[in-house]
This record gives structure tokens, sequence and C-alpha cells, in this order.
């Protein structure tokens, strides 16, 4: 695998590949090149999660100077905040290839070891959402991880054989949005576990600006900041909302973005100063008004607003649980007086008093 070494080498492939009157077949997803356009391929690019990145410094300088591959590493937390970006961060610091693949693609355990066997030593393999490996890949990967070897069985019956393949010494970058849903065995066979936090506003803001210059686009320093607010605390989000913000700014005025531009364009796009957008509020509102503030299951707030259970849990909660306009408790989920007064809501205890006054 190829690594792109810096911002400039990304602004050339972004710039190529928009010339280029060949839509090549691996290009056709546009946001997956609008990501690999953007993504930082070292620690100096790599804005936010600063504790992080200190320890891996150190974790990366040490493996080099034994002349090892790093432990396994896995990371958590919710979508969007650079779990992919780091782990080839990670394979370019070390100077090795890096394979990416995702749980669900392997479903057989010939996928499994396929893959394994394809390692050289050093290398790096990254499992995006491994909590999601079935129980055949998952015991295919303890020895791997462990002890570097591969237990095959060959022929049938009497005649069953088990082998070990031994395999070069490789690293495993596992991501997952939910840790608690990792086995217990494959948990423990990580020697590096971390969970990634959101970002601050500033932290975005210079994610925010640093993809506009790769990407061309004039942007003041207000202006970032004002799409940082609404991006939920999220890279992946704010990177998107540079796209939208541009294209009206294109639109509408003279293609630079202000805090003004930014301003009007989210809110066309009904993204709040708080960085809900529909759903969020459909979600909130309905606690509030039908249910009077919660708690309510999950599975009756997903039926209401005709959502995924899952897209509920994985999309939608992780920023308003941080944020703190959602509480989960042992009977459902419910709204924080924070959420109340966001919505232009008055709380119970508000609208409890105002009917006293009125009484009185």
């Amino acid at each position: 695998m190829s690594i792109i070494a810096d911002d400039n080498d990304f602004k050339n492939t972004c710039t190529a590949e928009k010339k280029n009157p060949v839509v090549k077949p691996e290009a056709a997803d546009l946001d997956k090149n609008f990501e690999n356009c953007i993504r930082p391929k070292s620690f100096d690019t790599y804005i936010g999660q600063s504790a992080l990145k200190d320890t891996l410094k150190i974790t990366i300088q040490a493996a080099k100077k034994r002349e090892v591959p790093l432990d396994h590493l896995l990371f958590y937390g919710p979508p969007g905040l650079g779990k992919t970006t780091l782990a080839g961060v990670i394979a370019q610091e070390m100077g090795v290839d890096i394979k990416i693949t995702s749980a669900p693609a392997l479903e057989r355990p010939r996928d499994i070891i396929g893959i394994l066997m394809s390692l050289q030593g050093g290398e790096i393999l990254f499992i995006d959402e491994i909590h999601r490996l079935n129980k055949v890949a998952e015991e295919i990967l303890y020895p791997a991880m462990e002890d570097f070897y591969l237990d095959m069985t060959t022929g049938k019956s009497q005649t069953v054989k088990t082998l070990r393949v031994p395999l070069p010494k490789f690293t495993l970058i596992g991501a997952t949005t939910k840790a608690g849903e990792l086995s217990g065995p494959l948990r423990d066979r990580f020697g590096i576990i971390h969970r990634l936090e959101f970002y601050t506003n500033e932290e975005l803001a210079q994610i925010i600006k640093r993809t506009a210059g790769i990407l061309n686009i004039e942007i003041d320093e207000e202006g970032a900041l004002a799409i940082a607010r609404r991006s939920r605390g999220t890279p992946r989000i704010a990177n998107r909302l540079v796209k939208r913000v541009s294209d009206y700014a294109i639109v509408k005025h003279n293609g630079k973005i202000t805090k003004d531009i930014a301003n009007k364009s989210l809110d066309i796009l009904k993204i709040d100063e708080f960085g809900l957008d529909t759903t969020d509020r459909n979600l909130l509102k309905l606690i509030i008004e039908k249910y009077d503030g919660g708690p309510v299951g999950i599975e009756t707030i997903a039926a209401a607003i005709g959502e995924d259970v899952r897209t509920i849990e994985d999309v939608c909660e992780p920023f308003l649980l941080q944020a703190g306009l959602l509480q989960r408790t042992p009977r459902g989920r419910k709204v924080s007086p924070a959420t109340y007064r966001h919505l232009g809501y008055r709380t119970q205890n508000e609208a409890s008093q105002q009917t006293l006054f009125n009484n009185y």
C-alpha cells in the first residue's frame, strides 16, 4: 500500500482526480474519495487526541528501537472520530504497509485465514467494526494474535490432522463503536486499548481550515469556528459540512466562507447552533411532547420517529448523551432540563410554577 506523505501531495492528488475525465471504478464513491484526500498521514497533521498521540509516539519509538512490531491496538469511541485515519498514521510512522478490512466482510473462515496468510512481517491489519466478528473468526484470531500461528485442520473423520502454520509477526488494530460487545478473550489480547474522545470546537476549527486549504476553499477564522460549533465534536461531520457550506458560498456569495455565510447555509440545512439536525430534534421533542420528558424505551422511540434502533444508538445518542441533552436510565431514555431550554419548552417545574402563579 502506498502512503502519501503530506498535505501538498493530497492537494495534488485531489486536483488530479477532478481533472481526470475518466471515472475509475475505485473512484466511484465520491464520499470515500473526499475522505481519502483529506486524511492526515502523520502525527504532525493529525489534529486532536493529544494524550493518545503522545502515548502512541512513545510506543512507536520503543517498537522501532527494539525492532519489533507494535503490540495489538484497540481503538473505540463514537463513529467519525478518526479511528481508521489513526491506523493509517501509525502505519506511516512505523514505515509499514497496512491492510484494511471490516468484520462483516470476514464471514467465512477462509476470509480471515486468507488475509492473515497474505501479511508480511511487521505489517498492520486493521479491522473496522471488530465487535461484529463472528465466533469462528474470533477463534482463528486468538492464536494468530497471541502466538502468531494458525491452527488448521486437514482430512475428514478418522484422518483429520491438526496443523500449526506459523505467521509473520504483525500488528492487529481493531476499531469499534461498541467496546462492550467484544468478547473478553478477544479484548484481553490487545496490548493497547484507547478511547477516542469528542473534539473541542478549537480543534475542529483547525481541522476545517486544513480541509479547506487542501480543497482550495477560502475560509476565515470565524467561519471555521461557526462550522465547528455545529459539528457535534466530530471531524467527519465537520469535513462534510465544509463542502456543503462551500457550495452555498459559491452560489450565494463570492466563494469565501465567513461566519455569516456559514450560519446561513447551516440554517438552510436545518442544523442548529448546537449541531442538532432534524432527526435529533424530532427524537427529543417526541420524548418531551408525548412522554412528559421520559423515561421511554428506545424501541418505542425508534418506532415513533421511523428510525432504526441501531441508528439511534450509534449515530444520535453518543453526542446527545455527551452534551447532556439525553439521559439513559434503567427504565429508558429521558431528556434533561437543558433540552427543554434549548428547544424552547418550559420545564415541568417552570410549568408548575406558572400554573400556581396563574391560580394565585
